[in-house]
């Protein structure tokens, strides 16, 4: 039996529709159901859902499919994705890859509970239990913060500063964290929203916003992901609700990508530089996207069917720059994983709702659909930083615009499954968060915030902070043992200690523990064992050491303890340590908090030691993938813009294919794209390639090898082939 879900505000909504029925009048917007009895999949729109009868009209009701109003050839912008009938949405569903698929029985379980309680919590906020759960947890971190500062407990200098200086750090994160949560998850969707929201779908499949027909792009930023990867997202992005244009921007320069767009009907973009990473990629890219909204996607975040159902309409309100969205992990078989995921569980379903009420929520990067108009305003996303998404919120918010975080689930990614994955990732995104604290100061008078927001920055700046404070406390009990030097006074009891050492770590605990669901080991392994890469991202913002660009969730075959060796080092030092300990209360007959302490942070590092151990031996045994079935055997020739750093373009054949490329206006100020029909095979090196472009917008001539493949490719599939839709040619 299916079990239907309300909060306050549907049911009201429900009630008002049935009364506006018997009226006669059009009910305002859907009302959201969640079956219970459905996975987790079928919920997000991932899977097909369980065959049911499907509404159809009656036999003696004919149906009819409007026409599409047609439009001058030059503006066609041929024939669009097939799209199913509303009636039967699984046909657009099926071609999906479900992230389910990886993982055991019990993970995949897991994975429906936590994305079934991220769902129904969407527009519920916290419930009382966690209100209760938050106010306690502040109350102990009070007490503690009281406990520490009190000067009838100091011990030692050195290790009493070292304790001060970490849980000053901890203490300030979890009570501002307490402070968002507490603010409460303010709805964002209001009554323009709904509104909006029932008047979003126009004829032929194009989605109206506020009596407009609008154009919306949806970009997937690829860079060496593995090519099954790829293919999950964009034929997932393809089948997306809502007429849109899909573009995979390739910084990886891979034909197999090229050829898998062209497969899959998805415009291909590459550029010859790669400035500004990720961001410059996407800028490069709104130089050929004209939508009005653009969706930006990581390759391996595979979009839910209704991503821009839920997201769209709240651009009824002018001043609102971007629409995030929670980034929810599925392949959780690996410790590393699960311990990443697990570690954003409390941000995404509470911290991040909360910053709503300070319009203060934060871009992550994908899982998002922005503005058009509001990037163009800043100049495009920031390109000067590995945290782009960060700084691009910053400075939105500096010009007045909102934005706004909905945690219902639209995207479900790929969490860095090994050791040197998830280094590379933490390092990049310490390395942004350390540039905004030294480099930009919220607090400055310079910045154009207010004060609510300088907070909110100054913890997001922060944070990585938390993941050094470990490093301190792990010194402290090896200085008591070695050198008698405690950080409280010796007349302090061990259970006075506990109790208020548990008033703060013990609520920290149970505070994760509702918001996962259970306690996740993985999670406190990996906040502990993190401070070599927050410490050297630090090191790294504070000599002007660039980071590179890596691939989150990918990895070379190199073996992860060559990443691990302080976390070794700290283990050795430890065990050594507490092999002395040991020794030491048996010789003075007691047991000291020391040693305990100590202790505890060689199991943990123990424990990870022993996870990096087994997924060497999984890399050792690991097949590389084939990946040629992914690829066609003759891919059509059709077009790729590709940037040269002068901002200009050359245009080699590519595989597009599928849907003809649209190709911008030939503008002085934006990349020049020339049919491969007009480009001339024999071109020598060194003379620009034909083009109807004023002479201000020449494009960049071949080199001998790009000469060369071109006629190559053009002699197999034959003269005439790919010429495209003319220049100029929209939506």
């Amino acid at each position: 039996m299916a079990i239907v879900i309300e909060t306050r505000a549907q049911e009201k909504q429900r009630k008002g529709d049935d009364e506006r029925s018997r009226h006669g009048e059009q009910p305002l917007a859907p009302i959201y159901q969640i079956d219970r009895a459905r996975t987790r999949a079928e919920v997000l729109g991932l899977q097909s859902a369980p065959a049911s009868a499907p509404t159809s009209a009656p036999a003696s009701t004919p149906v009819s499919t409007p026409e599409p109003a047609s439009l001058p050839a030059a503006l066609d912008p041929g024939p669009p994705v097939p799209a199913p009938a509303p009636s039967e949405p699984s046909a657009r569903r099926e071609p999906v890859d479900s992230p389910l698929e990886f993982g055991s029985r019990a993970e995949q379980r897991a994975l429906r509970t936590n994305a079934y309680d991220q769902h129904a919590a969407a527009r519920s906020g916290p419930t009382p239990v966690m209100t209760l759960v938050v106010i306690i947890a502040t109350i102990g971190i009070l007490l503690y913060s009281t406990f520490l500062l009190s000067p009838a407990h100091r011990g030692d200098p050195i290790p009493y500063t070292m304790v001060i200086i970490a849980e000053s750090i901890l203490v300030f994160h979890a009570l501002l964290s307490m402070w968002t949560i507490l603010s409460g998850a303010r709805e964002p969707r209001s009554f323009a929203f709904h509104d909006a929201a029932a008047r979003l779908r126009g004829p032929d499949d194009r989605l109206v916003l506020d009596g407009r027909p609008v154009d919306i792009d949806v970009l997937i930023t690829a860079y060496g992901e593995d090519l099954g990867v790829i293919r999950r997202t964009v034929t997932a992005a393809v089948a997306i609700e809502g007429r849109h244009l899909t573009w995979v921007l390739d910084d990886g320069h891979s034909d197999e990508v090229r050829a898998l767009a062209a497969e899959l009907g998805a415009r291909y973009v590459r550029r010859l530089e790669s400035h500004g990473a990720k961001a410059g990629n996407i800028n490069h890219a709104l130089t050929l996207a004209k939508g009005d909204y653009f969706v930006v996607l990581d390759a391996d975040f595979v979009p839910s069917p209704r991503f821009l159902i839920e997201t769209l309409p709240f651009f009824i309100e002018e001043k609102v720059a971007f629409v995030q969205t929670p980034q929810v992990y599925g392949n959780l078989h690996t410790v590393i994983a699960r311990g990443a995921a697990y570690m954003q569980s409390v941000f995404y379903r509470f911290v991040q709702p909360g910053r709503n009420r300070f319009n203060a929520a934060l871009c992550v990067g994908t899982n998002v659909i922005f503005r058009r108009s509001a990037i163009d305003e800043i100049g495009g996303l920031y390109t000067d930083s590995k945290s782009e998404d960060v700084w691009t919120t910053l400075t939105l918010h500096e010009n007045g615009w909102r934005s706004v975080f909905i945690p219902d689930v639209l995207a479900i990614g790929d969490a860095p499954e090994t050791v040197e994955a998830y280094s590379k990732q933490q390092l990049r995104w310490a390395t942004g968060g350390f540039e905004i604290l030294l480099r930009y100061n919220p607090f400055s008078p310079k910045r154009r915030l207010t004060m609510d927001q300088r907070i909110q920055y100054l913890v997001t700046a922060s944070f990585y902070l938390t993941g050094i404070s470990p490093l301190l406390l792990l010194l402290v009990p090896p200085l008591e043992i070695y050198f008698d030097l405690r950080p409280v006074t010796m007349e302090l009891s061990v259970a006075t200690w506990a109790l208020y050492y548990a008033g703060f770590y013990v609520m920290q605990v149970l505070l994760a523990w509702f918001a996962v669901g259970s306690f996740k080991w993985e999670t406190l392994t990996l906040a502990t064992v993190s401070f070599p890469i927050y410490t050297k991202a630090l090191a790294n913002v504070i000599s002007g050491k660039d980071v590179g660009w890596h691939v989150t969730g990918t990895s070379t075959r190199r073996s992860p303890f060559n990443f691990v060796l302080p976390q070794m080092m700290f283990f050795v030092f430890l065990a050594l340590t507490t092999v002395v300990a040991v020794w030491r209360d048996t010789q003075n007959e007691t047991f000291t908090l020391a040693t305990a302490w100590n202790a505890t942070n060689t199991v943990i590092l123990g424990a990870f030691l022993i996870a990096v151990s087994r997924e060497s031996r999984w890399i050792k045994r690991q097949e590389p993938r084939d990946l040629s079935s992914f690829a066609p055997v003759m891919p059509p020739i059709a077009r790729t813009v590709v940037s040269r750093p002068s901002g200009e373009a050359s245009v080699r054949p590519t595989a597009i294919g599928a849907v003809p490329a649209r190709v911008p206006q030939p503008v002085a100020d934006r990349p020049v794209v020339v049919p491969p029909a007009l480009q001339s095979p024999a071109a020598a090196p060194g003379k620009a390639t034909p083009s109807a472009a004023p002479a201000t917008s020449a494009a960049v001539p071949l080199t001998r090898a790009e000469a060369r493949r071109a006629r190559a490719e053009a002699q197999l599939v034959g003269a005439g082939v790919g010429a495209g839709t003319p220049a100029g040619a929209e939506r």
